[in-house]
């Protein structure tokens, strides 16, 4: 489905990644491990438009995404879940919905996926009027995450959707993504808690300063350990 080849993104002078290639396939949970500062997020916004490489091809189901606006790779079936929630705060919690629906026509669809929202977050339904800006933090997440479902995208990219948030919360959430991906959409998680994205990860790739280190499955990894003693304590 996603298919990323040498890709190459610059901060000014500073190389912040160095040719990088990797694939996500249809149905999958694929998942970047990596420190702060390797470069996921610039990973994430290099596929979903809002920085520009500097080369390397990122294919979306045989679409060239990297002369693509932003909101039309969104209309293609890619939607992002940002890093730090990012929702409008003097916006209800539907409305906030809402807007992820802006570039879909099927007013019907939308009503349905709006109900589907619901039944995965049923705390927003119960806050559904009330303002996302008094939400908790794990509450904001959950908004985050509804609002790029009603894209309705065929992959989901998300962004350390456990950053922050409780031990019992992060719980929650990984079992939602597994639901979300369940229910057929494929999702390319960057997170910070390495332990809990192997578990649930079908394949998964280690970024370290720009480049990719390591890959194979989300057991081998876990099993590997190199991996255990950077990223999971061991």
């Amino acid at each position: 489905m996603l298919q990323v080849t040498d890709l190459k993104v610059n901060y000014g002078m500073i190389q912040a990644i160095k040719g990088i290639s990797f694939t996500v396939e249809d149905g999958e949970i694929v998942t970047l491990i990596g420190a702060n500062g390797a470069g996921k997020t610039t990973t994430m916004h290099a596929i979903s438009g809002l920085l520009k490489p500097a080369s390397g091809s990122i294919m979306l189901d045989g679409t060239e995404l990297t002369k693509v606006a932003p909101h039309k790779i969104v209309g293609l079936g890619l939607a992002q879940v940002p890093e730090g929630r990012r929702v409008f705060a003097q916006q209800t919690v539907e409305e906030n919905l809402s807007l992820g629906s802006y570039a879909r026509k099927d007013k019907e669809g939308i009503g349905a996926d709006l109900e589907n929202v619901y039944d995965l977050f049923p705390r927003l339904k119960e806050r559904r009027g009330q303002l996302a800006g008094t939400l908790s933090g794990g509450e904001q997440q959950m908004l985050a995450m509804g609002r790029a479902l009603m894209a309705k995208p065929k992959i989901l990219l998300m962004d350390e959707p456990s950053m922050g948030l409780s031990p019992l919360l992060v719980s929650e959430i990984f079992h939602i993504i597994e639901e979300i991906n369940r229910k057929g959409t494929t999702v390319l998680l960057v997170e910070q808690n390495a332990k809990r994205a192997l578990a649930i990860a079908s394949r998964a790739y280690v970024l370290e300063t720009g480049t990719i280190t390591l890959s194979g499955t989300g057991q081998e990894l876990a099993e590997d350990e190199r991996v255990q003693k950077a990223y999971l304590g061991g």
